[in-house]
């Protein structure tokens, strides 16, 4: 797995890239504090492509839905399966104590 890349590394990084952009001739223009990136001549609405698109027709599902609803009524129409306690069916084990609280035996008991 690759270690990803702390803030320093990418810090360092993007110093060394603007140092050798610098170092070839390039310039960096000063922006003034405020200004958005923004064509400020440009509509707002015009640069989104939200809604210049014609709508898409839609795949009808009622047939899947109705199909979905129909298993999910007879799931729920179904009794649900009885579920038999092992200990229901072979009584109880009940443990024997003497007269010091000390565990003598194990019993099983029938009765209810």
């Amino acid at each position: 797995m690759k270690k990803p890349q702390t803030k320093a590394e990418l810090r360092a990084t993007l110093e060394r890239e603007m140092r050798r952009y610098l170092d070839a001739g390039g310039q960096v223009e000063s922006v003034p504090p405020g200004t958005s990136g923004r064509d400020p001549d440009g509509s707002r609405y015009t640069t989104t492509s939200l809604f210049n698109e014609p709508r898409p027709s839609r795949t009808p599902v009622d047939g899947v839905i109705a199909a979905i609803e129909a298993r999910r009524q007879a799931m729920r129409q179904r009794q649900p399966a009885r579920r038999v306690r092992k200990r229901d069916a072979g009584g109880r084990q009940r443990v024997i104590y003497d007269d010091f609280g000390e565990p003598v035996r194990r019993v099983w008991d029938d009765s209810k």
